[in-house]
């Protein structure tokens, strides 16, 4: 099989799909907060305490959805502290969000050493199995890409709808949206912009959780460190691709996923000839390429980390 060929291949857009689903977790959790003008830079800390509180769970006997239920809520309750410091205290968002980050991979590393203090190689855990959408799995090409992937990968892609439709059919998705674009107009209809603010970010920190869940509960059996490996930054460009829309940035995460899986691919054809870090690099290149030509004519939130004071105009 040559490159062009690989291109057709369903198990490459199988693999694909896969990569991608913690990118759409993570990418729809930054766009809720950056939404409502909240940016979160705790993004990478957060899917790291996801990833460990999700494997965990479960390598102490309880269920897999358990574990992503747990997940959820550790990145929640990253994102309520995120939220409390500059949402009513009117922090920095950037330096309150890399604290978060380093706060939450620091603690995560605390945690996993009082729980294994001996162990050299992490305890493996038995992850979400595939699971063939009866009939649907046996369309060619599509079927295979599509229709035989884990849970989590439907409930990412089920979540990117239902974000959708939040945000666009829903009075408190408009309120979400207008905290970020305007946030008087929104204290105007007598509804209060600080708790807007914090539930989006809560919210968004749970599906961020989720994301870093899937790591150790659907692509991997065990928790390593690093394995979150800058997938929270790409998701923070994946916002900015998809110009805050779900829809848009579901696509960006599928490409970039794309690009990421056609590169491993590349390695085995051609590793022999080209320094496999070239292609390494690649899908990081083209990302930003996209994102310099995207960025042009995005719209960012008007009030996107701007702190507001009830009576504020």
């Amino acid at each position: 099989m040559d490159a062009l060929e690989l291109l057709f291949s369903a198990s490459l857009w199988a693999a694909a799909i896969r990569i991608a689903s913690p990118l759409i977790f993570a990418t729809l959790g930054e766009l809720i907060s950056e939404r409502a003008g909240v940016l979160n830079l705790g993004i990478e800390g957060i899917m790291t305490v996801g990833a460990f509180a999700g494997w965990f769970t479960v390598y102490q006997g309880g269920d897999l959805w358990l574990g992503v239920l747990v997940a959820a809520l550790a990145g929640a309750a990253f994102g309520l502290l995120h939220a409390v410091l500059v949402v009513p205290l009117g922090l920095s968002q950037h330096v309150t969000g890399i604290g978060i980050t380093l706060f939450a991979a620091s603690l995560t590393y605390y945690i996993y050493r009082l729980a294994f203090p001996e162990v050299t190689s992490p305890p493996k855990i038995e992850p979400f199995q595939p699971w063939p959408v009866p009939i649907l799995s046996d369309i060619p090409f599509f079927g295979e890409a599509l229709f035989r992937q884990t849970p989590l990968t439907y409930l990412a892609f089920i979540a990117a709808g239902l974000v959708g439709w939040f945000l666009y059919r829903t009075p408190a998705g408009l309120a979400v949206r207008t905290a970020g674009e305007n946030p008087a107009a929104v204290e105007a209809q007598g509804i209060d912009v600080t708790r807007v603010r914090m539930l989006a970010v809560v919210a968004g920190s749970a599906l961020m959780g989720i994301g870093g869940a899937f790591l150790t509960l659907s692509a991997f059996n065990s928790f390593y460190f690093e394995m979150v490996n800058g997938r929270g930054w790409i998701a923070i460009a994946l916002v900015v691709f998809g110009s805050w829309r779900p829809g848009k940035a579901l696509l960006g995460a599928v490409l970039f996923a794309a690009f990421d899986a056609y590169q491993l691919r590349l390695q085995q054809l051609a590793g022999a000839f080209v320094p496999y870090q070239i292609f390494l690099m690649l899908p990081y290149a083209l990302s930003i390429l996209a994102l310099i030509v995207m960025s042009r004519r995005a719209a960012y939130p008007r009030a996107l980390m701007i702190p507001y004071r009830k009576g504020e105009r």
